[in-house]
């Protein structure tokens, strides 16, 4: 375990576990194949021009969208480019991984009692063919989606409307995410303790994290001690929230 994460962790202090998806619990890898090389590819091929131009195009919309929920709308990215992105999607579903180490940390935390949920900015289509893809939607106890709150998670507004929905004790919380911005709103929220992914995506170098206390991937955080004694039933993992 990372000697920075394991300072300030404390499960006797943690009931509820809070996960991001993509670049958490599934390989960023995926996303950064999608976005950088397979969308522009078939948006130079349906335009007629080349890629480099395709990619030109592009990137003031994927720089200009970045913390709004637009960046993670497939519907926005259709309109935009004239593709049936979620298809797009589903035809290289093969790339789709788990992090190494994330089903054992899923199992373990089920295994301790703690309510165990997914919380990402991922449109509908996007975490649903990735939890059909990867078979873990039933590790969770609750999928939530930002699209059905308005707001992405590095949104102020995100967090109380969540807590509004979906009762917890946010200082009894761990939450997990590779996004600094994310991490930063979720801090400010008062979530009791975040902690950042520093190697999100196994295409690339692992980061540097100075901000935040810090962990390769979810493995690092084994093992884990049971929850304390609760009389609150799990919620289901709510198909259909988003």
């Amino acid at each position: 375990m990372d000697t920075a994460a394991a300072q300030v962790l404390d499960w006797s202090r943690i009931d509820q576990v809070l996960l991001d998806m993509d670049g958490t619990v599934l390989d960023l890898a995926f996303d950064t194949y999608f976005w950088r090389d397979l969308l522009p590819q078939h948006y130079a091929q349906a335009q007629g021009i080349g890629l480099e131009q395709a990619r030109l195009r592009l990137e003031p919309h994927y720089s200009g969208l970045q913390g709004r929920l637009e960046w993670y709308c497939l519907d926005h990215w259709s309109r935009l480019t004239g593709l049936d992105v979620a298809q797009l999607k589903v035809t290289v579903r093969q790339h789709i991984a788990v992090l190494p180490g994330s089903r054992a940390f899923l199992d373990a935390v089920r295994a301790s009692g703690r309510r165990l949920w997914l919380v990402t900015n991922a449109h509908r289509h996007s975490w649903q063919l990735k939890m059909e893809q990867t078979g873990l939607a039933g590790h969770f106890d609750r999928i939530v989606c930002a699209h059905d709150f308005g707001a992405p998670k590095e949104d102020p507004r995100f967090w109380p409307a969540l807590l509004a929905q979906y009762p917890f004790e946010p200082e009894r919380a761990l939450f997990v995410d590779d996004s600094l911005p994310v991490l930063r709103t979720a801090r400010a929220f008062g979530l009791g303790m975040v902690l950042a992914i520093r190697h999100p995506d196994s295409s690339q170098p692992k980061r540097v994290i100075e901000e935040f206390a810090a962990v390769d991937r979810l493995e690092a955080l084994l093992p884990l001690t049971s929850a304390r004694p609760t009389t609150s039933p799990l919620s289901p993992w709510g198909r259909g929230l988003g």
